[in-house]
């Protein structure tokens, strides 16, 4: 078991019905001349991985193509036992997308679309179309010989933008492409104005209609009232004090008294 050293083994691709035609090779003179200079291998053969690189592709580069690896033993590096691989050629994948199912109205919306293929030196280019907003893009090893890049779009949601399809499309280095599309369900947020806006407004104008009875001077056809002074509560309290004593005497005398007495006190008066 564990991984073994890339110095003892070798890695080697050519074309699947003739083993002798290598379109990689350690040994560059052993390589087709058509493939010189344009083949490379991007992984460490120790680690399970054998990506092999074609750069400047060419009508006449069709596969399919096998890959065998050799474990080294001797110093003239003559190979043990041989272990192929076929590749076949294939479409480019498809992206993947992960999002919610359903989006809010003016919240925050994220899509994510993923691509795993095996060219670090050439990372697959996402796009979008269909919606706008901020992307941000993350590459990672998987390990194997994969590598994942992601692009992440994030926007606010519009009631317009219900049943709207939005599609994540990858660009790989010679132009394949591939893509994903999927639809945008908006569920919308509940509008009271409604029932707020009329109810704000007819409580207002009870506010102003009361403090308008409340401040509004009333006409009044009494005659004006002002209280009294000190001085003529005293005067006042003095004429009933001299009346209340007069009074007493009357009673106290009789009528011919009061009447004398009614005459000294008008002319005191």
């Amino acid at each position: 078991g564990g991984n073994l050293p890339s110095s003892s083994v070798r890695g080697i691709w050519h074309r699947r019905d003739k083993r002798d035609e290598y379109i990689y090779h350690n040994n560059h003179t052993r390589v087709l001349d058509n493939f010189k200079g344009r083949t490379q291998m991007l992984g460490h053969l120790g680690q399970d991985n054998c990506t092999l690189e074609i750069v400047d592709i060419r009508d006449h580069d069709n596969g399919p193509f096998c890959f065998r690896i050799e474990r080294i033993r001797t110093e003239d590096n003559k190979p043990t036992k041989d272990k192929f691989s076929f590749v076949e050629e294939s479409d480019a994948p498809a992206p993947t997308l992960n999002h919610p199912p359903t989006a809010i109205e003016g919240q925050p919306y994220t899509v994510t679309c993923s691509i795993i293929h095996t060219c670090p030196s050439h990372w697959p280019e996402l796009s979008w179309t269909g919606r706008i907003g901020e992307i941000r893009e993350d590459h990672k090893d998987i390990r194997s010989g994969n590598w994942e890049t992601q692009s992440i779009l994030t926007f606010v949601p519009e009631e317009k933008d219900d049943h709207s399809e939005i599609t994540c499309t990858a660009e790989f280095f010679g132009r394949k492409t591939s893509s994903k599309t999927f639809q945008l369900y908006i569920k919308r947020t509940e509008n009271y104005n409604h029932i707020i806006i009329p109810t704000v407004v007819a409580i207002g104008t009870a506010v102003i209609v009361g403090l308008l009875c409340i401040f509004m001077p009333t006409k009044n056809t009494s005659k004006p009232h002002f209280p009294l002074t000190l001085t003529d509560r005293g005067k006042d309290w003095f004429r009933e004090s001299r009346e209340l004593s007069l009074l007493k005497k009357i009673q106290k005398g009789g009528w011919g008294e009061s009447k004398k007495w009614g005459s000294s006190v008008h002319e005191e008066m």
